[in-house]
């Protein structure tokens, strides 16, 4: 049987993508193992010696603080990812729910912010969190977090214009409020889209760097990347610990997306059309 060019050619593609992730990846996870005279006098894809040495993992979680990293994290994914589902359902239930004057401006001025560098506007961000007494807490990553997600809003309002407007009419028969038909009715058939959002949102936070080091520069407060960030100071030299560090940030990632993919391209493809 033949074999296309184009097939040949995407393949081809794939594996070529394959290895550049995973070659990186791979020279990470065995010089995690490596004591720091095995990484000195190897290269960097000779596998470790003995891999039952798992030293590094421990000495990146208990002196890295990992741990209260991890918390931290945690706590802010939470309360973020709770404001930022609710902030953005009731957002994409209002603009496709209700006709009212400045619809279409509203619309074009969220496509507009998606635009502007985020970059561009931190200054003035960052004296807006401090005059409001957030600068050095975790409620200034959670604000952050949950008032700048325009793409999820987006993604509900995909989803709220394949739920039918024949639903809310039959419920406001029977007497039902705008709020009751919000929480009885179309919170209930955004499941898709909020596992969506959930599961992207929730890895960028996991992921994020700059606001954390930025508005939260106690190293009490450090999340999972910071936290390994400022580990490269008192090991600045040992590469084989913070190779064990890097992977330990890496797994919770990895194990999320691997057991979560299908409804991220579920909640995606259902998304997409009416």
């Amino acid at each position: 049987m033949k074999t296309s060019i184009p097939t040949v050619g995407k393949y081809a593609s794939l594996i070529a993508a394959s290895i550049a992730v995973l070659l990186p990846m791979t020279g990470l996870l065995f010089a995690s193992f490596k004591t720091g005279e095995e990484y000195a006098g190897s290269g960097a894809f000779d596998p470790p010696q003995n891999w039952l040495n798992f030293g590094n993992y421990l000495q990146a979680f208990e002196k890295g603080s990992m741990l209260q990293g991890f918390v931290n994290t945690t706590f802010i994914m939470l309360v973020s990812l709770a404001g930022t589902i609710l902030i953005g359902t009731m957002a994409a239930y209002a603009i496709d729910r209700f006709d009212f004057r400045g619809k279409g401006a509203v619309l074009a001025l969220f496509l507009l912010a998606t635009l502007v560098p985020g970059v561009t506007t931190q200054v003035a961000t960052f004296q807006i969190v401090n005059g409001l007494g957030l600068f050095n807490s975790p409620w200034a990553a959670i604000v952050l977090f949950t008032g700048t997600d325009i793409i999820a809003i987006y993604i509900f309002l995909q989803f709220m214009a394949t739920i039918p407007k024949a639903l809310d009419e039959a419920a406001r028969i029977d007497g039902a409020n705008h709020f009751t038909i919000y929480f009885r009715i179309i919170l209930p058939l955004l499941k898709p889209a909020i596992a969506t959002v959930v599961i992207i949102k929730g890895i960028a936070i996991y992921n994020e760097f700059y606001i954390p080091f930025l508005y939260m520069p106690d190293p009490g407060l450090g999340v999972i990347s910071t936290s390994l960030f400022r580990f490269k100071g008192p090991f600045g030299a040992h590469w084989e610990v913070l190779s064990a560090g890097a992977i330990l940030v890496m797994i919770p990632t990895l194990v999320m997306f691997l057991f979560l993919q299908r409804f991220i391209y579920r909640g995606l493809a259902a998304g997409s059309v009416k």
